[in-house]
């Protein structure tokens, strides 16, 4: 069976920040959603790359050696291993797309530390 997902609709169902959702699945991937506002952890994922997509509002994503500013529309892959800090200073929406039991703070423990994903 086919699902069409709206992400716009998956995106009104929540207001919580830094807590992604799961909207699809394919192959051991989680594509998910989430609002952004504030300043994140710096973290690395040691056996993952991880993919941003922003669909409204822009993000910096801090980089050790530098940064990177997306708009609507824009994506970039942070490869595993690069310490990065994603920054919204207004709300961003965005899809990320990562492996399936990714910790989206990869090993730094966090109070937004999510350990168990919803799925919507």
């Amino acid at each position: 069976m086919l699902a069409v997902v709206n992400l716009s609709e998956k995106l009104g169902r929540f207001d919580d920040l830094w807590n992604p959702k799961i909207v699809a699945q394919l192959d051991g991937t989680h594509v998910k959603v989430v609002k952004l506002h504030g300043e994140f952890v710096w973290h690395a994922h040691a056996d993952e790359d991880e993919l941003f997509l922003v669909l409204n509002g822009r993000l910096r994503i801090e980089l050790r050696d530098g940064e990177v500013t997306l708009g609507p529309g824009e994506l970039v892959v942070i490869p595993k291993g690069v310490e990065h800090r994603p920054v919204a200073e207004e709300e961003v929406h965005l899809v990320l797309i990562e492996k399936a039991g990714i910790l989206h703070t990869g090993g730094v423990a966090d109070s937004r530390t999510v350990a168990d994903y919803e799925r919507i």
